[in-house]
């Protein structure tokens, strides 16, 4: 955050013209060189830290970096300290406690909150060091987070897990076929850290797309027919800075876009053209997950499964083996095709978790390479487990 957007926050402004040493990076506000005391009553200087992702502080709660507080009296600051977990809050920003100090009422702007907990830090090593202060003056140029977002993704701020969304940064994600489950994997992974997101698709945004896509498009939409990579890119360009509408159908001739990916989403049934696809990333090394739905009218009503399928290099024999049916849809018996919005929505669920895992975002205890959900008994079938 520039010192323009600091200016923004009068709370926070007048925190730096009260010459207290703030900080803005990412949604963290950060006042460096707060005095206290260690256990050896020696003066020693610290870091608060505060979420500021709202308008008003929405926690009491705040963190800090530094050594344990001590009190007066030499004894350890327990009434203020919640947790003393070492935690990584992302954009390196790593806290040593977090704190706990609620007033009633709670705190109505930023600047009553830090100047509290500067009170209840400070006047310890005040008593024994009469000049301390965290009014150094000293001002600090503040980092300039690049996001790939054209807004804060103040949600995961205030769960406190940008480190963790930072385990998917620098990836670029290619997603071939932006039917239902494409353009519903599209719609969570915009919302993610990735630095780039490839569309592949040749087909046009037609009426029937619109009952199993996100959002709602209106009419005159899709009375213009646009091509779905433009459509889509349209949408969710207004989120993500970095979304590539490519308008095709991946084939032999332009395999090379692939290149250069580093986990891909298949979201097709063309048989020949997976064949293809599958060769060429399993030689690129490149990890992928191919999904697929299949339901049937049975006793007027319908049945089903939905299909996660996961390529990695510790892991590719299986698409070979039978997980993935070659078979083009209108060869199959349900060549109706059948795709309901919100089971093209759990088909891009259930990718996208997977993805997520295989990246240290989930956790991930049987690291399957196969999952099918039953629609009609509800369970969820694990296969080709890799150790």
């Amino acid at each position: 955050m520039s010192p323009k957007r600091i200016n923004h926050s009068p709370d926070i402004k007048k925190l730096r013209d009260e010459n207290y040493e703030v900080e803005i990076v990412g949604n963290f506000l950060l006042m460096h060189s707060i005095p206290y005391l260690n256990a050896k009553k020696e003066l020693v200087i610290g870091t608060l830290v505060s979420n500021v992702s709202t308008p008003k502080p929405n926690t009491h709660v705040a963190h800090f970096i530094g050594e344990e507080p001590y009190n007066v009296d030499g004894s350890a600051m327990k009434q203020l300290i919640n947790n003393s977990t070492k935690s990584d809050l992302g954009t390196g920003i790593i806290i040593n406690y977090t704190f706990s100090h609620k007033p009633n009422p709670t705190y109505q702007n930023y600047y009553d909150k830090m100047i509290q907990y500067v009170k209840i830090l400070s006047a310890p090593a005040q008593h024994y060091y009469p000049e301390a202060t965290a009014r150094t003056g000293r001002v600090i140029e503040d980092m300039e987070v690049d996001s790939v977002h054209h807004y804060s993704d103040t949600n995961s701020s205030k769960a406190e897990i940008d480190a963790i969304n930072q385990k998917l940064s620098e990836l670029k994600i290619g997603i071939i076929g932006l039917g239902g489950t494409g353009s519903y994997i599209l719609d969570f992974v915009a919302k993610t850290l990735v630095s780039e997101i490839h569309l592949f698709d040749g087909d046009k945004f037609l009426q029937h797309n619109a009952f199993r896509a996100p959002s709602a498009a209106t009419k005159d939409e899709l009375d213009k027919a646009r091509l779905k990579v433009d459509y889509y890119h349209e949408m969710y360009s207004k989120m993500h800075k970095h979304v590539s509408p490519h308008a095709l159908y991946i084939n032999k001739t332009n395999l090379g876009l692939l290149n250069e990916l580093n986990f891909v989403f298949i979201c097709i049934d063309k048989s020949e053209v997976k064949k293809i696809i599958f060769e060429k990333l399993e030689k690129l090394g490149i990890p992928f997950i191919d999904v697929g739905i299949g339901v049937q009218r049975v006793d007027n009503s319908l049945i089903g499964m939905i299909r996660t399928t996961t390529s990695t290099k510790d892991k590719r024999n299986h698409i070979w083996e039978g997980r993935v049916s070659f078979a083009d849809v209108e060869n199959e018996d349900y060549s109706t095709n059948i795709q309901i919005a919100e089971l093209n929505a759990l088909n891009a669920v259930f990718a996208v978790m997977k993805w997520k895992k295989l990246f240290g975002f989930y956790n991930d205890l049987q690291n399957e390479h196969d999952g099918c959900y039953s629609i009609n008994v509800n369970t969820i079938t694990n296969n080709d487990c890799s150790t």
